[in-house]
């Protein structure tokens, strides 16, 4: 159980403090209510871009990172399609520091032509070298839009086209700032060595004054049904052919997300899944296989994903995924391997709250989804799935109208 308490300043900043007092040790994190699926389709990899931008300095503090280091400090951040997070980990006797910083940021920051340039050119470069020059890389950049046809979702995080990120003027960027990176669009967590009535003078001290933004009211397309397969061939210059198959399958906050969830953890976490066990270990007809979420707030995919052993055919290598698949469906599973994949759910959870800092993000991460209390109850949710649950929603997700296949074959 994580404990914690909330509140909200006047400019509708949520706050929540989360105490241990185990180490001397702080964690504050925000988290910004905006990920990839909030921009334009002609305007994209805006909020990664400002992931960078962030660090580029404030009108008042030139240098982040230095005035960090010198009270102890570090810090990071990660865009999703549906969040942008920032972290500070520091010295519980340091906390102030962080607040100046990030609060400053929020209000004030930087938007001189030489930061836009510089973060303009990293972000490019990751660009070519994660997505474009990097074997399987620009998997995401085909996959994506073979499975999302009218959501945003189409696109990954780093953006559409590398071409967005180019062109972005400063009038662009200075609008997405002011549009997202608001206090009353953001979830401020501080947790460790801290006390709430600390973290309240604190938060109305520093984040207090910062003016309440015009509140941003997503609407989002919706994804239509799928009513047939798709598929597309690509090639490149890889060591081995490749599948990816992906399904659509519920959103996070969807009562039957957990039960995909296990689903994909039957199939393929690890090496004691059906698909490894079969298709790598048996039969030698993958190099290596697994199975996954995409875990997004709006529907998302299951994912299976493989690398084919050299002499084994693209349809050959299929037809042998979907048998494992169809096994399951019609098979069903027996108590013994449903609560082997309880208990890997379990292990990962406890792990999480092990750490401070995840601790902290995943107050934030639910917060953002209206409520941080279900952090709490996500063990109460896989414990209660049963094996009906499981083939009712593997026979939804499986269904051959939902499949969207990359065949990725290296050239020959």
């Amino acid at each position: 159980m994580i404990n914690y308490e909330e509140f909200s300043l006047d400019n509708g900043l949520k706050v929540i403090v989360h105490e241990d007092h185990s180490l001397p040790i702080a964690v504050l994190n925000i988290l910004y209510n905006v990920g990839s699926r909030d921009e334009s389709e002609d305007k994209t990899g805006f909020a990664h871009l400002f992931e960078h931008l962030m660090f580029g300095g404030s009108i008042n503090i030139k240098s982040f990172d230095e005035h960090l280091q010198k009270v102890g400090g570090e810090n990071n951040a990660f865009t999703s399609p549906d969040i942008t997070n920032y972290y500070i980990s520091i010295p519980a006797a340091n906390l102030e520091t962080a607040f100046w910083l990030e609060s400053d940021r929020m209000l004030s920051l930087s938007f001189e032509e030489k930061v836009l340039e510089v973060q303009r050119k990293v972000v490019i470069e990751e660009f070519k070298q994660r997505y474009l020059n990097q074997p399987y890389g620009d998997v995401w950049l085909k996959l994506r839009p073979l499975a999302y046809k009218k959501h945003p979702y189409k696109w990954p995080t780093i953006g559409k086209d590398i071409h967005h990120i180019e062109t972005a003027s400063m009038d662009e960027v200075r609008s997405f700032f002011n549009k997202f990176y608001i206090p009353n669009n953001a979830t401020l967590v501080v947790a460790g060595d801290v006390h709430a009535k600390q973290v309240m003078k604190l938060a109305n001290k520093w984040f207090g004054p910062i003016p309440v933004g015009e509140r941003y009211k997503r609407k989002l397309p919706e994804e239509p049904t799928q009513i047939e397969a798709r598929r597309q061939i690509t090639e490149a210059n890889v060591p081995l052919d490749a599948i990816y198959m992906a399904f659509h399958m519920p959103g996070r906050l969807d009562t039957d997300y957990h039960v995909v969830d296990l689903i994909s953890d039957i199939l393929g976490r690890g090496k004691t899944s059906r698909l490894y066990q079969s298709l790598v270990k048996e039969k030698n007809i993958f190099n290596s296989i697994n199975a996954y979420v995409t875990g997004s707030i709006d529907p998302g995919l299951l994912v299976i994903s493989g690398k084919i052993k050299n002499g084994i055919a693209q349809d050959a290598a299929e037809s042998e995924v979907n048998v494992i698949i169809e096994n399951l469906v019609k098979n069903g599973l027996n108590k013994e391997e449903l609560q082997k994949v309880k208990n890997q759910a379990y292990t990962s959870l406890a792990f999480q709250d092990v750490e401070l800092l995840n601790r902290a993000m995943n107050l934030a991460y639910y917060s953002n989804m209206k409520d941080p209390g279900l952090l709490n109850k996500e063990k109460a949710k896989i414990e209660s799935i049963n094996i009906d649950e499981l083939l009712k929603a593997g026979k939804e997700i499986f269904n051959l109208s939902n499949r969207n296949i990359l065949n990725y074959n290296s050239i020959k």
